[in-house]
């Protein structure tokens, strides 16, 4: 695939949102700070913690946000299906809705995207930049996963389960993507590396939660991610 450059291309920020009431709104106040043409698709995965009325009140306030609604929750591969068939933009940018990934860290994210040289941008957690400190246990887990993913796709990635991954919109076309849950996370990184696209890791800051502070994914989340990284491996 041959990217075209564009000087001012519209980003379409996906960020999946299931009970972020305490940050949701934070959040987009940050992405909206970021100097770039875009649009914002939020999908609330079946909140109900009074999450879909600060939504509904964000897309009031800013034409850039749209809302999509799912009835239930259905995890956040579901969501971002949902957001990529909504997206109108030239560049697709995955955003968690809590605090922890930076937006700042767009301009150098999509520098490999804008010059040419890549189809694809993983941002790293594990390539330097700053980082909150949290339980070495998270991080094995996290190394592990990668590490399988990486030999069973031929990458060399240094953090599969990072949020921000970035790509022009068209490399969806033709890509399947059936996981409903965490299990995005592998099996996108599957297809791409079937596929045989260009991957760019950049540097960024990550400001983890702990469960206490709302930490979603668990160790069942886990298992299902070495499920799909071992079943994707074989179907195509």
């Amino acid at each position: 695939m041959s990217p075209k450059p564009s000087k001012k291309p519209l980003l379409s920020i996906i960020i999946p949102v299931y009970n972020e009431r305490d940050f949701v709104g934070e959040l987009v106040s940050r992405v909206l700070k970021q100097k770039f043409e875009m649009e914002l698709i939020l999908i609330d995965d079946g909140s109900d913690d009074g999450t879909p009325e600060i939504l509904d009140q964000l897309a009031r306030d800013h034409e850039e946000v749209r809302v999509c609604v799912h009835a239930v929750n259905r995890g956040k591969g579901a969501a971002l299906r949902t957001g990529f068939a909504e997206a109108k933009g030239d560049i697709i940018i995955i955003q968690d809705a809590d605090l922890e990934y930076d937006p700042r860290d767009y301009t150098p994210l999509l520098e490999p995207l804008l010059d040419g040289r890549a189809d694809v941008v993983y941002g790293s957690r594990f390539l330097g930049g700053p980082h909150r400190v949290l339980h070495y246990h998270h991080y094995i887990a996290n190394q592990f996963l990668t590490t399988l993913s990486n030999l069973l796709t031929g990458l060399n990635l240094t953090d599969m389960e990072t949020c921000y991954k970035l790509f022009r919109r068209e490399i969806l076309d033709g890509l399947v993507l059936k996981q409903n849950r965490f299990g995005f996370e592998p099996e996108f990184t599957a297809r791409i590396a079937q596929r045989r696209l260009r991957v760019y890791e950049v540097p960024i800051s990550y400001s983890g939660r702990e469960y206490s502070e709302g930490k979603k994914i668990t160790w069942r989340d886990g298992v299902a991610a070495l499920w799909t990284i071992v079943r994707t491996r074989f179907d195509r």
